[in-house]
């Protein structure tokens, strides 16, 4: 699509024959996308456009330097960090979710559809789809509470890789103004104002993978309206599906200066559609029955949709946010196959149908205290989901047989914090902060006695102090309270809804508490490098079972681990980073029955990766290796997966306005897996309990991608 940057008062877009015949893929492609290393670590660039400069005087260019950016003596947690838009160019990217891996010691992973969330690990914790680790872009959050398919579910797919200024991360639970999900720490996406120029690209690759995305700006009253469209189709490499994503994604953003700050107005709409190559037993390949890429259900799917509106307002010294979040989901699943219903399988849907408002409200000032330099951050927030219908269902073939529960929810939750820094010399400062959470629920099921409501508040505790040994040194010292909120429908429970034998209800707020002590060290011209021991202690794993339409509370659990994260640049053209992460993660009660290993966590995470490129015209490469450690699969330390480990590789060249690319996924085609699980299910003739097998999901076989982009 041809997006046309129009320097009147009426915009216009126009789509190209080239563009229009890459929106209606038909034939096969063999090749794919890669993404080029910049040295420009700019994150947003003027525009060139007189009209833009007459009318917005006070939108600039703004600069961020990524891991490059010197936040000595700016940040509270040597486990802080900032990634910039042409760090995120610069690696190659199978799927949209795994932008999340540029947080050091994240893996992410899938074991189904390519449409759904994915599986995320850090810091000891299989998040599942994002349980205890809170995500945001623009203010508006990403995770899903008392969702259909998992509490804290984080479905990255409706974000553009190429309109992300930059990613912001925080591990631990020491920052005041994190909520809810904050156990292992947080990502906050922002958007670019500005793109200085209009970029259509198109990208092609194995499995009939087609890709299309145009974005411009344009001056319009006083502001800038910058747009952004993204279409992607794949039939995946499955034997027994074509998996058959459609993907749209369509964003369009509104900057102007008010009011000594800047103002800015996004709406966003993601439509999604896939058949879906779930997670398969390791049996049934070695008995024939399918290959390593097979499916023994080829009904399974899903549909999803997220359209949003939001604004914020930012000065030096507010930040002010709303939203409106209108959110769909429809996921058809088969795990077990034949163990629970032995004539129609094992099959079943899950729905989840949800509005949600809210925003935030913070201030931070400067004052003095007997001649103590004192920073304080004050805030509030808000968010009200309203989930029209939340339900899990049995079907076989897609076609509903029975309801196991179907809920309607309005959950509602409050925060205030405040945090407040002491720079009590040039080098040594102190900082101390409070928060308050405050949730309500309210559900109405079709079992009647699981009806109800539930409410819960919670204080948080944080400190910390820093020391700034020198220009290039600095030392951290932290402690913190986070926690995550449960499903509404597990705080109310009354009746198994499988069984309908009495259930216990769980608590609606999970708290932990984490320590962690850290080093930066950093020089602009040539490393930044953060080192950090950590631990963290959860007093449940409240875990949503999704088969079954409830809760589950796991044991308390300890964690404790070391990290690494490291970046390198030789010359104005070479890098490299290394990042390193190590996790023991142990149950702390009923280990001598149940054993002390916790299920699915991750012993060790390595990621590196280097890069040859330079600012402007000429060659830009990036070769990257991931390796992901061998893990538990159930509490006795009797079943392991093996480990996985994935190369990918980027090549291409830059003209004045041309931008060719090559990228390939999975360079030695490993045959490793993406993700394991280990538990019981029942193939046709097997026993009526089941057999109990490894579960996986295979890493995609060697892939090629394509890419040609034109900017102007």
């Amino acid at each position: 699509m041809k997006y046309a940057r129009i320097s009147c008062s009426t915009p216009s877009f126009v789509m190209t024959p080239l563009a229009a015949a890459l929106f209606m893929f038909s034939a096969p492609a063999v090749l794919s996308q890669t993404s080029a290393y910049k040295t420009d670590y700019k994150t947003e660039q003027t525009s060139t456009a007189s009209v833009e400069k007459k009318n917005n005087p006070q939108l600039e260019t703004v600069t961020v330097l990524g891991h490059r950016l010197n936040q000595l003596g700016k940040k509270i947690s040597a486990a802080e960090g900032t990634v910039g838009s042409a760090e995120i160019a610069n690696r190659p990217v199978l799927r949209t979710g795994e932008i999340l891996e540029f947080v050091p010691g994240m893996v992410v992973t899938q074991h189904s559809g390519s449409g759904k969330a994915n599986q995320y690990f850090l810091r000891g914790f299989n998040l599942d789809h994002g349980t205890d680790f809170n995500s945001s872009i623009e203010g508006m959050p990403i995770n899903m509470r008392t969702h259909g398919h998992g509490q804290g579910y984080t479905d990255l797919n409706f974000i553009i890789p190429e309109l992300i200024s930059s990613i912001d991360y925080r591990k631990g639970a020491y920052y005041a103004d994190v909520g809810d999900f904050s156990g292992a720490g947080a990502a906050s996406f922002s958007l670019k104002n500005l793109l200085g120029e209009n970029i259509v690209s198109a990208t092609l690759g194995e499995n009939h993978y087609g890709r299309v995305f145009a974005a411009g700006e344009v001056a319009l009253h006083e502001g800038l309206l910058l747009v952004g469209i993204e279409r992607q189709v794949s039939d995946g490499p499955w034997t027994d599906i074509n998996e058959d994503i459609d993907k749209l994604n369509i964003n369009a953003r509104y900057v102007k200066p008010l009011a000594d700050g800047t103002f800015s107005l996004t709406a966003m709409a993601y439509d999604n559609s896939w058949n879906a190559p779930d997670q398969i037993p390791a049996r049934a390949v070695e008995q024939g029955l399918i290959d390593s890429y097979g499916s023994l259900n080829p009904t399974n799917g899903g549909e999803s949709s997220r359209y949003s509106l939001s604004t914020n307002w930012r000065t030096d010294s507010w930040n002010a946010n709303l939203y409106a979040i209108q959110s769909d989901l429809l996921l058809i699943s088969d795990f077990t196959y034949f163990l629970d219903d032995p004539v129609n399988g094992d099959q079943y849907k899950q729905v989840d149908d949800r509005q949600i408002i809210g925003g935030a409200l913070s201030h931070q000032w400067n004052t003095e205290l007997f001649n103590i330099a004192v920073n304080h951050h004050i805030g509030s927030e808000f968010r009200y989901d309203d989930i029209a219908k939340v339900g899990l269902y049995k079907t076989k073939a897609r076609e509903w047989l029975s309801t196991v529960r179907e809920d309607g929810v309005k959950e509602a939750s409050s925060g205030l914090f405040g945090q407040t820094r002491f720079l009590l010399s040039d080098a040594f400062s102190a900082h101390i902060g409070l928060r308050y959470d405050y949730y309500h629920v309210d559900v109405d099921s079709n079992i009647l006695e699981n009806s109800g409501a539930a409410d819960k508040g919670k204080f948080s505790l944080k400190a910390g102090v820093t020391y700034l040994f020198s220009d290039h040194l600095e030392a951290f010292i932290n402690a913190g309270q986070g926690f995550h909120s449960n499903d509404a429908r597990g705080a109310t429970l009354t009746l198994d809804p499988v069984t309908l034998e009495p259930a216990d209800a769980v608590e609606l707020i999970v708290p932990s508490t984490g320590a962690e002590v850290g080093l930066k060290l950093f020089d602009e011209k040539r490393f930044n490098i953060s080192a950090s021991l950590w631990y963290l202690e959860s007093e449940s794993e409240l875990i949503f079972i999704g088969d079954a339409g409830h809760n589950e509370a796991s044991r308390a659990s300890e964690r404790v681990g070391a990290e690494l994260a490291s970046y390198f640049w030789f010359s104005n053209k070479w890098n490299l980073d290394v990042e390193l992460a190590w996790t023991r993660a142990r149950f702390s009660e009923n280990t001598r029955e149940e054993g002390k290993y916790v299920d699915g966590s991750v012993p060790f995470v390595a990621s590196t990766g280097i890069s040859y490129g330079g600012q402007g015209n000429g060659l830009h490469s990036s070769l990257r290796y991931r390796y992901f450690g061998a893990r538990v699969l159930e509490s006795f330390n009797d079943i392991k997966a093996d480990s996985t480990s994935t190369v990918n590789f980027g090549i291409g060249y830059q003209w004045d306005s041309i931008n060719i690319e090559l990228e390939v996924h999975n360079v030695l085609d490993s045959d490793e897996h993406d993700i394991d699980y280990y538990y019981a299910s029942r193939l046709a003739g097997e026993p009526e309990e089941g057999i109990e097998d490894l579960h996986y999901h295979p890493a995609e076989p060697r892939t090629l991608r394509a890419k040609i982009e034109y900017r102007f």
